[in-house]
């Protein structure tokens, strides 16, 4: 008999109900003032405002509970909790799940999606009525490289000469036949498929149709008609599209909406949930809202409130360079819930000791008090406050470590790694259970430091995790296409040693000169009695590959990804990944099954798409292992924390950067058009004039801008003992054609613009090197 069935109700309900009580109360004395403010909630709307470790995730699932237990859904009706990735739902999940066993309640009146999750329930419910059938559909991720996007600019260009023309002879054109090839491959690899990735996503994702593009085209005359190419590129990716059966991730929002329009259906919908808490709110598109908005409205009184909290922070929007999410939105929504009185802000926050927080602090105010933005601010002004001394927080707050904030101008950046090296180790030799991480801009970055700290675990038993080398993006399908290019042509020396690297990587073959292995494939493979004879570790390799060969004879083909995930000894988020792929490629070999299809569509995903893998509900915990140093990038350690965080390479020409214009495509201007057309687009979803093109490349500018200081404020508030940062004297022209060599040419380097005003304002923080030296 369950506790709630009402069988004794003398002897168990009120009982019950007095320990419910308890325990609620006992939740929310647990919580700060701010967190409390969703606790208390009675229906309606309602904005909250967070900074950085204020708890939103904590109070979010207390404040699911009380929701449970107030409105007594017990499964009549449920609580839908939205987030943005499937590890922060996964997270949310099991802090509801605890909350709700400690109130003795059924696990079955709440519901926690991704958007994207949510919107594909949706969908797939009423294929019908959505148009989306992933039986037979193939989601995508296009990249510029995607035959998706290949097929619309090809079509593009045969239907529109004239443009095209255009484009072609840009600002000057002696008409050299040269010249005219290479403007020709630009344009069709690089500045087309560039408009068509970034424009079709911004628009699509806005809700803006093809039709919507012609006529803002009309509204922004230019020599160029910026906006008519996009739309009519749009147009022909909704064509491709549909005739190859693609959908992307904005379709599955765009479905769910089509759902929705049916009145029964959406009331249907409607009367299942009783309220929408949607977490990471600043990262949602317009489309998305709308989605949300129309899930949280009541069936039978359209004009009522809507029952719907929404929780985010504007100062960590760090995704609206290549995401239509835009800050501008949920500031929108904290503004119309404050003329109500439904704003609530967490300013508490316990994560990190107080010069942290006051650094933060100091570059979110001199950042707006610069206007390197233009005229919106990048920030939100939301100072982070300490915590009380009374807080629950164990730890809240925690003693600095060193200085808390220390500020170094190395030489090089060849020095600065020297100097992460040598504080890691002294500070893991202090406190061996401590976490540290090395946040970088880009991953080559990350490459480059770890290839310098290698020494760490050889030398000091510290382990050194590079997540841009590691992390899972494609690798399951690269390691998979590697191994099935030799099954089907083993004699390549190519595919054979690129088989025999991925079997190394995997530490299944021992370590080995793979050159001397690839050089002759069939003496390797089938030695003769008079070859020479084979090392232990040769025979090892090749008694591997043998056994592939075999089951590659003995298994059909379409079975070889299952029977490869295994011997490659995958764990089980890979082995997940791995059946994805499998599924994948039988959807789009449909058919035409055979080895070569199989082979083809395969490096078609490798090479122009990212591939999602499928994550654990534990996937953050390998970034974050005790005596671990992680090198991340500052995008993928939002919403994680260290005790001690390394920001080093913090150039102005990195961090904020400026939008800049390739060589190769300055004769159509100083901007790019897909920039400008983004630009234009923004413009118009926020009700401003659509600016020419000079002005728009200027706003892309400034967006641009404004992000990358957001992202500086995240990285800094991710660190909860020590923040160590530094800009060194000299680094490479460009990370990206970096080799990494000791030979590379290095130049001088302007920091970062906000490196000097903490320097003067934190002077106990700057190191000299000379006291290192000491």
């Amino acid at each position: 008999m369950g506790p709630d069935e009402p069988q004794n109700q003398t002897t168990l309900t009120q009982p019950l109900a007095a320990l419910r009580e308890q325990t609620l109360q006992r939740l929310r004395k647990s919580l700060r003032r701010g967190q409390q403010s969703m606790t208390d909630w009675q229906g309606g709307q309602l904005a909250v405002s967070a900074v950085p470790g204020a708890g939103k995730s904590t109070g979010m699932a207390v404040a699911a509970a009380f929701a449970i237990a107030r409105f007594q859904l017990h499964g009549r009706r449920q609580l839908v909790v939205v987030t943005f990735t499937r590890s922060a739902a996964a997270s949310i999940k099991g802090k509801i799940r605890e909350n709700l066993k400690d109130l003795r309640l059924p696990q079955n009146s709440f519901l926690v999606y991704t958007l994207h999750g949510l919107a594909l329930n949706i969908a797939t419910r009423h294929p019908d009525l959505s148009g989306l059938n992933l039986e037979s559909a193939t989601l995508v991720t296009p990249n510029q490289s995607h035959r998706l996007i290949r097929a619309c600019v090809e079509q593009w260009i045969a239907n529109n000469p004239r443009r095209y023309s255009i484009l072609l002879e840009g600002r000057q054109f002696d008409g050299e036949e040269t010249e005219r090839l290479r403007r020709q491959s630009v344009l069709r690899t690089e500045v087309l498929p560039s408009i068509a990735q970034i424009v079709i996503h911004e628009a699509k994702s806005s809700g803006l149709l093809p039709e919507d593009l012609w006529r803002l085209s009309q509204q922004t005359p230019d020599a160029y008609e910026i906006l008519a190419i996009a739309a009519g590129l749009y147009e022909q990716y909704q064509n491709v599209s549909r005739s190859r059966n693609f959908i992307d991730y904005d379709d599955m929002i765009l479905a769910a909406l089509r759902v929705l329009e049916n009145d029964a259906i959406r009331k249907l919908w409607q009367n299942q949930f009783f309220a929408v808490f949607e977490d990471e709110a600043q990262d949602s598109t317009p489309l998305q809202f709308k989605l949300l908005e129309t899930l949280a409205a009541d069936p039978n009184n359209p004009n009522a409130p809507l029952n719907l909290i929404r929780v985010g922070d504007p100062n960590q929007a760090i995704n609206s360079t290549f995401t239509p999410a835009d800050p501008v939105y949920f500031n929108q929504f904290c503004e119309a819930c404050q003329t109500t009185q439904r704003l609530a802000t967490m300013d508490q926050a316990g994560r990190s000791t107080r010069i942290i927080i006051d650094a933060a602090n100091y570059v979110l105010n001199w950042v707006n008090r610069s206007q390197l933005t233009g005229a919106e601010q990048a920030f939100r002004p939301q100072m982070i406050r300490p915590v009380d001394a009374d807080d629950p927080q164990a730890d809240a707050n925690p003693n600095p470590v060193g200085r808390g904030l220390e500020i170094y101008t190395p030489r090089d950046i060849y020095q600065t790694v020297e100097l992460i090296g040598e504080r890691v180790v002294e500070l893991f030799t202090q406190n061996p259970t401590h976490r540290a991480a090395v946040l970088v801009r880009e991953n080559r970055q990350g490459t480059f430091v770890a290839q310098k700290l290698d020494y760490l675990k050889r030398q000091h038993g510290i382990d050194v995790y590079d997540v841009g080398s590691s992390d899972r993006h494609s690798h399951v399908p690269s390691e998979i296409l590697a191994i099935l290019q030799f099954l089907d042509r083993p004699h390549s020396p190519d595919y054979l040693k690129a088989a025999l690297e991925v079997l190394v990587q995997r530490q299944l073959i021992p370590t080995q000169d793979l050159n001397a292995l690839a050089t002759f494939p069939e003496q390797f493979l089938y030695p003769g009695p008079l070859d020479p004879q084979q090392t232990p570790s040769v025979k090892q390799a090749r008694k591997y590959c043998a056994n592939l060969l075999r089951a590659r004879l003995e298994l059909p083909h379409y079975q070889l990804i299952s029977f490869l995930a295994l011997t490659l000894n995958y764990d089980q988020s890979d082995l997940a990944t791995a059946d994805k792929l499998t599924e994948r490629i039988a959807k789009q070999t449909h058919g035409n099954s055979s080895m070569n299809s199989t082979l083809a569509a395969l490096s078609e995903i490798v090479n122009s798409e990212r591939f999602e893998p499928i994550e654990t509900e534990d996937a953050d915990s390998r970034y974050l292992r005790a005596g671990q140093l992680t090198i991340i990038t500052m995008h993928k350690a939002k919403g994680l924390d260290w005790d001690y965080v390394f920001l080093p390479f913090l150039h102005e020409d990195t961090l904020p950067g400026s939008p800049w214009v390739p060589t190769a495509a300055q004769f159509l201007g100083d901007f790019t058009l897909a920039e400008v057309a983004r630009a234009q687009i923004r413009a118009s979803l926020h009700n401003k004039p659509l600016p020419l093109a000079m002005e728009a490349w200027d706003q892309a500018g400034h967006l641009k801008t404004a992000e990358e200081y957001r992202l500086l404020y995240v990285a800094m508030t991710r660190a909860k003992r020590l923040l160590w940062m530094s800009a060194a004297d000299k680094g490479p022209f460009r990370w990206n054609t970096f080799s990494g060599h000791a030979s590379d040419n290095l130049q001088s380097k302007k920091p970062c613009p906000v490196l000097p005003a903490l320097k003067s304002q934190f002077p106990r923080s700057v190191v000299p090197l000379s006291a290192l030296l000491s």
